[in-house]
């Protein structure tokens, strides 16, 4: 069970708790279709059956040990063509709060938060209601991995793993959406300069040369990201290249 929370003024201020459900995503989209979700609900369980990752991908995570968890948003003062701002902002939060356990933790384009060392400890999943003017409603799943310290997958890590000891589910969570609305508000402000030097500043390969797949193996590196959420690298023969999701892997 989870109790609203204190520490935020207008996030986290109802919250509705399931043992078990599908997808948070899904039930929150399904709410806000029949108008019955206010800005900053939060929807959250112990286990999801079907979690959801970018494109399609799966988040599997052990019942009663993460945060498993889907933030209602009302971004109207955004044009579809800023969602990605809604991407930065949230990674840039979640960072912020990683950061307090560990240096090493980095945002992976466009929003995973992986731990240099350990692995990928938090995803990130935002659908968007948008209309021809605006974005209507975001909603924002996270998926933390906090106590859990087994996985079926490798290349995968928690906050236990990196800080040698258990956490308080609650108290995570209100530290991530604190800090949540904090940028939240940062970007109703229209700061975007903010959050994009917060971001690039936590980019994972950022001006390091390693080595890409985008159909044929490359030496390359990150130099920025666009204004539509593409990544712009710069490969070893001096070509500049932008990529969306999928378009390319890190080796």
């Amino acid at each position: 069970m989870y109790k609203i929370l204190a520490n935020t003024v207008f996030l986290g201020k109802d919250v509705r708790y399931l043992t078990e459900c599908h997808s948070t995503n899904d039930l929150a989209m399904d709410e806000i279709r029949k108008k019955s979700l206010n800005e900053g609900c939060i929807i959250i369980t112990d286990s999801q059956t079907k979690g959801k990752g970018q494109r399609g991908s799966q988040w599997w995570s052990e019942s009663g040990k993460n945060l498993t968890f889907s933030l209602v948003l009302k971004p109207v003062f955004l044009k579809p063509s800023q969602q990605f701002y809604l991407s930065k902002m949230v990674s840039v939060a979640i960072h912020e709060v990683l950061s307090a356990y560990s240096k090493l933790f980095f945002i992976k384009w466009p929003n995973d938060i992986l731990h240099f060392l350990e692995g990928k400890t938090c995803g990130i999943l935002i659908e968007n209601v948008i209309n021809q003017n605006n974005i209507e409603y975001s909603v924002v799943g996270i998926g933390l991995n906090v106590n859990q310290t087994s996985f079926p997958f490798p290349n995968v890590s928690s906050l236990a793993i990196v800080a040698g000891t258990e956490m308080r589910l609650q108290d995570v969570l209100e530290k991530i959406v604190g800090k949540i609305e904090y940028w939240y508000r940062v970007l109703k402000s229209g700061d975007y300069s903010k959050i994009d030097g917060k971001y690039k500043s936590e980019l994972y390969q950022l001006d390091r040369w390693a080595y890409y797949d985008d159909g044929e193996v490359f030496k390359g590196r990150i130099k920025d990201t666009s204004p539509d959420g593409k990544l712009i690298m710069e490969k070893e023969s001096g070509e500049i290249k932008s990529y969306g999701l999928k378009e390319v892997r890190f080796l």
